[in-house]
């Protein structure tokens, strides 16, 4: 007696054309939520031009690839996390951008610094009180500076004047999949 498995559904099929058992049919692995940059490799030293060693420093292009199913928007922070500011949990947020469009697929380099931008992403301030981007900065040693891309099921209802916090909050229950990128700064 031959066999031939229909993988699709999980039936092994007689060669008369019989079903002999139900398999229960295994799904295919999920392809997780990629994030890159051209500008520096993840880990890599970050170019002096992204930097506050730049007179103005510029936002380095992302892309990112796979995004899960039902992506409404996505939300961006940028930080460092080998601060801790103030003898506190608080490190330095770098750049804090949400609302990004669920079809968009990269961030140009030197994205404007601005609260609001015409494809609805809004940019909240930095630690230095301004919308956007602001360059690493590390002056003795390397710090680590993480960039967390996370897919949401939803577009979030806040404005330009939300704080980290807040928006960690507000994505709770909404993130579909998360990707993060690294580099690496000192002066």
């Amino acid at each position: 007696m031959r066999f031939i498995q229909a993988m699709a559904f999980g039936t092994i099929m007689l060669a008369s054309g019989a079903a002999l058992a139900q398999t229960p049919a295994t799904p295919p692995p999920v392809t997780p939520m990629t994030l890159t940059s051209a500008a520096f490799a993840d880990g890599a030293v970050i170019p002096a031009k992204y930097t506050q060693a730049s007179a103005a420093p510029v936002s380095p292009a992302l892309s990112w690839d796979n995004a899960p199913a039902g992506t409404m928007s996505f939300a961006l922070i940028m930080h460092d996390p080998d601060v801790a500011l103030n003898k506190s949990s608080a490190d330095v947020l770098h750049w804090m951008a949400f609302n990004i469009p669920g079809t968009a697929r990269a961030l140009p380099e030197n994205v404007p610094t601005m609260a609001s931008l015409p494809d609805g992403t809004v940019q909240p301030n930095n630690l230095r009180g301004n919308p956007g981007f602001m360059g690493p900065g590390a002056r003795m040693v390397y710090h680590h500076y993480t960039f967390e891309l996370y897919s949401l099921d939803t577009k979030l209802n806040l404005t330009a004047a939300a704080a980290r916090p807040e928006l960690l909050a507000a994505m709770d229950g909404h993130i579909l999949g998360k990707a993060v990128y690294m580099g690496r700064f000192h002066r």
